[in-house]
């Protein structure tokens, strides 16, 4: 059994394409059309189908795809453990990011780690919280940062309590206001995220009795930044979303303060490598060195029986 012929099949299920997962595994394209051809041929069975819209899986790509996720997590869990016997540091940790995170946390978090631990590297998936959510729970990465409360069968610790802002174009009449009147997004045309990633901003509109006024709808955070502040409209956005971008925008406070907690959480200890648990552990540190009134201690928290 090859495992690179399975670190193969997933990537180009991850990816979409064989030359996308050529060009991330750093093979040929013909390569890993090889491996796939191999892999199918080892096990009888039809893996994926490819058109000219991309490739699918089989239903017996179907079933197989969790069971080979799993093998490689138990595999790199097995070299970080046996680097670890041998006094080493080394192997993969798989991250799962939601936006502001990736670019205002995980840069400073990761060069700080890799001062001590130069050789562990890292493999970083950016969405949004249902993105995360189903990459811990599909094994596609070891921990991730998401909305808390999370799931209780997954280790998690808070890290932060980001407030809700709005977001409104600079010269905006409602800028005069030293809190936005949160009603008024009954009223103003509003940019918003899509549902999925939008339940802290949907849960405050909520609490107030508000149906925003959505004229709007983005994927991206950024690109909400950037439409208010050209006048397009107004939204509401985590405060740390905005750290470096308020440029063009006028920022208030809402008159019903909501937040949003930021938590990491990871597989069970038996499930992840030495390597991702020191990872944890540095989260939570850089977090009570670097952010204003942190909800953590300086270590991840573990199960009280550990």
């Amino acid at each position: 059994m090859s495992l690179a012929k399975y670190e193969a099949f997933l990537r180009i299920v991850d990816t979409g394409s064989l030359s996308a997962a050529a060009a991330a595994l750093g093979y040929t394209q013909s390569a890993v059309s090889h491996m796939l051809l191999s892999l199918e041929k080892e096990l009888g069975l039809r893996l994926i189908t490819r058109n000219r819209a991309g490739v699918h899986l089989t239903d017996a790509g179907e079933r197989l795809l969790p069971v080979m996720r799993t093998l490689l997590s138990d595999h790199e869990q097995l070299r970080q453990t046996v680097a670890a016997l041998h006094g080493l540091d080394a192997g993969t940790v798989r991250i799962g990011a939601f936006t502001s995170v990736a670019v205002h946390w995980l840069p400073g978090i990761i060069k700080s780690f890799q001062q001590e631990y130069p050789h562990i590297e890292f493999k970083l998936m950016n969405g949004d919280y249902y993105d995360v959510e189903n990459w811990l729970y599909g094994h596609e990465v070891d921990l991730g940062f998401v909305r808390m409360p999370f799931d209780g069968a997954y280790l998690c610790t808070p890290l932060v309590e980001d407030r809700l802002l709005a977001i409104l174009p600079r010269g905006h009449r409602l800028a005069r206001e030293k809190r936005f009147p949160i009603r008024q997004a009954a009223h103003e045309p509003f940019i918003s995220l899509p549902e999925s990633s939008a339940q802290d901003i949907r849960m405050a509109l909520e609490a107030a009795g508000v149906k925003p006024n959505i004229k709007f709808y983005t994927r991206d955070d950024y690109a909400i930044i950037a439409m208010v502040a050209n006048g397009l409209g107004m939204s509401i956005v985590p405060e740390l979303l905005l750290t470096g971008r308020s440029g063009g925008l006028a920022v208030r406070e809402l008159d019903i303060p909501g937040s949003r907690t930021i938590g990491l959480a990871m597989r069970a200890m038996d499930n992840v490598g030495p390597a991702t648990v020191k990872f944890a552990d540095h989260v939570c540190a850089w977090i009570h060195a670097h952010v204003k009134n942190p909800l953590c201690g300086e270590t991840f928290r573990r199960p009280a029986a550990e």
